[in-house]
C-alpha cells in the first residue's frame, strides 16, 4: 500500500467518516488506522475478505467524492500552513503581510 494514500484516507476519514455505513467506517478504520490485514479483518467483522475489500473499496470512493465536492481536508491543510507561516514570522511581519494571509483567507473560505 501507498503511504501517502493511508495518510489521505486517514484524513479523509476523520472528515467525513460520518457519511459511510458503519461497516464502511470500521473497516476502513481498521484498515488505514489499525494497520489490520484484509484477513484480520473478516475474521472480526465475521465477513468474507472479498467483503472487506468491497467495503474498503466502496468506502474509499465516497471519501474522495466527498472531498473532490467539497475540499474540506484541502481547505483545513492550506489554512493550517497560513496559520503556521504567520506563527513563524509573526515577529517580522508588516502590515502588508497580515493583510495578504487575511486574503489568501477569505479566498479559501
Amino acid at each position: 500500500m501507498n503511504g501517502e494514500k493511508n495518510l489521505e484516507v486517514a484524513v479523509l476519514l476523520d472528515f467525513y467518516s460520518e457519511l459511510l455505513t458503519d461497516k464502511q467506517r470500521d473497516v476502513i478504520d481498521l484498515y488505514y488506522n489499525e494497520d489490520l490485514s484484509l484477513a484480520e479483518i473478516a475474521e472480526h467483522e465475521s465477513i468474507t475478505r472479498q467483503g472487506v475489500r468491497d467495503s474498503i473499496k466502496r468506502g474509499e470512493q465516497v471519501l474522495f467524492e466527498m472531498e473532490n465536492a467539497l475540499r474540506l481536508a484541502e481547505k483545513s491543510r492550506r489554512l493550517s500552513d497560513i496559520a503556521a507561516r504567520l506563527r513563524e514570522n509573526s515577529d517580522s511581519l508588516s502590515p502588508e503581510d497580515i493583510r495578504s494571509a487575511a486574503d489568501e483567507i477569505s479566498d479559501i473560505l
